[in-house]
């Protein structure tokens, strides 16, 4: 007959990988999450988009992320894709809502190359202003 080398530890298990779970769900705060969105083609020149997802609980009135192009020539350019015009009319991300970071292309240089002679991105740099002015206080994650 076989008996239990440590009686009661499948209850003592159970706690703490309660524990564990808890603490994971805590550690993965909400926050802002932006990934790749459509290239676009104008004039055969790659336009590329960004999408950003709010899961925070805060409104985002301005979301810039500059992303770093390596081209197939080995030429580098940095973009800046944004929700809105810097200086201009604000459209804000509220909670729970998506929006579209765009190249505004008359007010910067546009790649000049196809999409396919795009060799890598890398985010350099993201800039977001919460409601209010102040800087957001929810993380922001961005996949290019």
């Amino acid at each position: 007959m076989r008996r239990s080398l440590v009686p009661g530890l499948l209850p003592s298990l159970l706690i703490v990988s309660g524990i564990l779970v808890s603490m994971r769900a805590f550690a993965a705060q909400p926050g802002i999450e932006v990934h790749r969105g459509d290239d676009g083609l104008v004039f055969g020149s790659c336009v590329p988009s960004l999408v950003a997802e709010n899961k925070s609980g805060e409104t985002v009135d301005f979301l810039q992320v500059d992303v770093l192009f390596t081209l197939s020539n080995g030429e580098q350019r940095d973009i800046e894709l944004q929700s809105a015009y810097r200086d201009g009319i604000l459209y804000p991300i509220a909670p729970g809502g998506k929006a579209l970071l765009k190249q505004h292309l008359d007010l910067s240089r546009a790649l000049g190359v196809p999409c396919d002679q795009v060799k890598s991105r890398r985010v350099q740099r993201v800039l977001c202003q919460a409601s209010g002015g102040g800087t957001c206080s929810s993380p922001v994650s961005a996949e290019p």
